[in-house]
């Protein structure tokens, strides 16, 4: 098998930063420390990057069929090219909903199908459509025996979970070693607000965040973990946490639960909720066109809501992040003119995750570099089963790398990126590094944003329960 070493650079794992080479057999880290380099049939020197274990997103849609009318334009293909170019070497990706009264097995055959073209590793999330005896049976024989050990419940939209089923569910996934993962939004108040909002013809995008207030999220949460707690203190997953009213309600929970898990996303850290522009317009857009861009759930907040969550990602109240990405054309954006209610709900961010979180989080001082590599690969592997395959520079850890320039530059910007999306949600934001090269599986697939792998490379990461 090829032997290849990594040398020169500053490794940095969970828990610390040191300099030392890593030394690749096949697929498999085999060694960490100093060797020598004519013993390797490949040499990679990157003096002054950081060296960092494969980057994890444990959010992500691709190919999500949202409704008859949108698709995301990304699709395993595409979506993996854009993830691997900004250094990210496995995704978790959230199975879209079936026809109603489907089966579980029904999307996750489809999906594997699907993701036959991806060209980093990957795993899924099932989607809970409804809960019954059938469903809790086919859920449990999943998490054991088919290596998707995480599903997805919501409070919202036409599939929601009453409050009855979820408690049945976290029951169930308790049980089974898993975790249920949870998009928490109140669900009445906020189809309340939507309508009094049309009605009263308050159509430009800021309604579309006033329409899901910051309490309607925390209600949501504190729901979740009081069943949790009455389920036995069942693992439990609040998937992109927006508010800092949630993450209120997360620390008092925390005094009750033991197993409760928070993922904010890239954009809850950086944007904040002028993107959707003011009530009345403004001269040169005075339907605030530009905001349809940010229209997403939940949707953009204050920026009183990034500090708060910048806080409780230092401080360890928040142990993920992740994207949602879920990108669609321009064109389908701007379906949402004159109505916020209408057109596709998301925004891509796969590509531009890795760089602005070390960019606004590690060079601004915010988070350590272990804090880093905590949030975005040691804590989602073990959180779903991946460790010690996924998320950790260990002998025996899959060879998956990401190496970060800290000393370079660069804006972000749509022409640079490898999505298929036509817009950058980040457009002309500048990042305080570049990512060098990235390996998946002891593999160059990535070396200054031009990849270098093939389409399907891609392997199913089949995980463990656990808990």
């Amino acid at each position: 098998m090829k032997k290849t070493l990594i040398t020169g650079g500053t490794l940095v794992t969970e828990n610390d930063t040191f300099k030392a080479d890593i030394a690749i057999t096949g697929s498999k880290i085999t060694g960490i420390g100093h060797f020598n380099p004519v013993d390797f049939d490949a040499v990679y020197e990157v003096p002054g990057c950081y060296v960092m274990p494969g980057l994890i997103d444990a959010h992500t849609h691709l190919e999500l069929q949202q409704s008859p009318q949108y698709r995301a334009v990304d699709d395993f293909y595409t979506g993996t090219v854009a993830a691997a170019c900004g250094g990210t070497t496995s995704v978790i990706d959230h199975i879209a909903f079936g026809p109603a009264g489907c089966n579980l097995h029904y999307s996750i055959d489809r999906y594997h199908e699907l993701a036959k073209k991806a060209v980093i590793d990957y795993g899924f999330h099932g989607v809970i459509q409804h809960v019954d005896d059938a469903i809790l049976q086919e859920l449990s024989g999943i998490i054991k025996n088919e290596g998707i050990t995480s599903f997805k419940a919501y409070t919202t939209y036409g599939f929601k979970i009453d409050d009855t089923g979820f408690y049945r569910l976290l029951q169930t996934v308790k049980e089974a070693g898993g975790i249920l993962t949870v998009h928490s939004e109140n669900d009445s108040l906020i189809n309340y607000l939507r309508s009094k909002f049309v009605k009263e013809k308050k159509m430009l995008p800021i309604y579309h965040a006033r329409s899901r207030p910051n309490e309607t999220e925390a209600e949501a949460v504190s729901r979740l973990i009081h069943f949790s707690e009455m389920a036995g203190d069942a693992p439990l997953y609040i998937v992109h946490l927006s508010t800092g009213e949630a993450l209120i309600s997360v620390v008092e929970g925390r005094q009750h639960v033991n197993r409760l898990f928070v993922e904010t996303c890239t954009q809850y850290l950086t944007l904040s909720e002028e993107k959707y522009g003011n009530e009345n317009g403004s001269p040169d857009d005075p339907e605030n066109i530009e905001g349809l861009k940010y229209i997403m759930a939940p949707p953009l907040r204050r920026k009183q809501d990034i500090e708060a969550l910048w806080i409780g990602l230092a401080n360890g109240d928040i142990q993920v992040v992740a994207t949602d990405h879920c990108p669609f054309l321009l064109k389908e954006k701007m379906d949402t003119k004159g109505d916020f209610t209408k057109g596709p709900g998301g925004a891509p961010g796969i590509e531009e995750r890795v760089r602005i979180i070390f960019s606004e989080g590690v060079q601004k001082k915010r988070i350590s570099l272990e804090r880093f590599v905590q949030v975005m690969a040691a804590n989602p592997a073990r959180i779903f089963g991946m460790y010690p395959q996924k998320g950790c520079l260990l002998p025996g850890a899959d060879a998956d790398i990401t190496i970060i320039n800290p000393n370079a530059e660069e804006v972000l910007t749509k022409k640079n990126l490898k999505s298929a999306c036509d817009y950058c949600t980040y457009e002309g934001m500048k990042v305080q590094c570049t990512i060098d090269s990235v390996f998946s599986r002891g593999e160059l697939i990535v070396k200054n944003n031009e990849f270098l792998g093939e389409k399907g490379r891609g392997q199913f990461i089949f995980r463990k329960p656990p808990f």
